[in-house]
């Protein structure tokens, strides 16, 4: 069952405060490199979740971003390139990703990750606030069925989707290659809360919610309503639309 998602007027804009969300970005491009070095030669080849993705086209993908989010060249370059490959946008965008850095070895794309992963975070450090507070050309989906959309300011990509992508798609790769992902609270508590207070505000529904593990926590939000407890990794990857989720856990947030 999917919960209906409200429908959004105003372009999303982050909930996260933006010193926050540049630590978020810096430190999971570090973890994301980090979790790289302990893939095995074997692991690269295994299959992900996402259709036609294994571990080496996902890092493919995941280095091309951070490479669009280094330079605002570098973003003009892709964002045209994904318009011209027509159909929908994000999905057109994160393939010419991957293809760019389809024939590279596994060793070279861990040294672009360490490399490109500082750069990407201190350009999007730098994006100017009136560059931030401006609305996307293209509106965004808000579910993995890609029909349903809504504007974004380029700050709510900027501070909080991108970082989201990568720690969703390092979730991804530890999941494929059967690696524990290092979660702490300092890092991936604050990720996941601000993904909770988002689920809760587009069902807008009564709810308490327990979540374990180190990224975890406990809301409640309004007054009764059904109860959900889980793991905060499961919970993220549901919502993702990488799981079922029954009730008010159909409800997606995008990642």
């Amino acid at each position: 069952m999917t919960t209906a998602t409200r429908p959004v007027t105003a372009p999303r804009q982050p909930g996260l405060d933006r010193p926050v969300a540049m630590r978020l970005a810096q430190d999971e491009y570090a973890r994301f490199a980090e979790q790289l070095h302990r893939l095995s030669a074997d692991d690269w080849a295994r299959p992900t979740c996402c259709p036609g993705w294994d571990v080496h086209a996902m890092v493919c993908h995941v280095v091309g971003m951070a490479e669009m989010a280094a330079s605002p060249v570098e973003t003009v370059r892709q964002m045209r390139a994904a318009k011209r490959a027509g159909g929908v946008f994000v999905d057109a965008l994160t393939d010419l990703q991957m293809r760019k850095h389809a024939h590279r070895s596994p060793g070279e794309l861990v040294t672009l990750a360490e490399q490109v992963g500082p750069k990407a975070a201190r350009g999007r450090r730098r994006t100017p606030s009136f560059v931030r507070k401006r609305r996307m050309g293209v509106e965004q989906p808000t579910d993995s069925t890609r029909q349903h959309t809504e504007p974004w300011t380029n700050g709510f990509l900027i501070d909080v989707i991108l970082t989201r992508d990568t720690w969703m798609h390092r979730s991804d790769i530890a999941l494929a290659a059967g690696l524990d992902m290092v979660l702490t609270a300092d890092h991936d508590g604050v990720l996941v809360a601000d993904v909770v207070r988002e689920w809760a505000q587009r069902h807008g529904q009564p709810c308490t919610l327990t979540l374990h593990g180190p990224a975890g926590g406990s809301w409640s939000f309004g007054d009764g309503g059904p109860a959900y407890e889980l793991a905060a990794e499961e919970f993220c990857r549901i919502l993702s639309g990488r799981g079922a989720g029954e009730g008010l856990l159909g409800t997606q947030v995008p990642f």
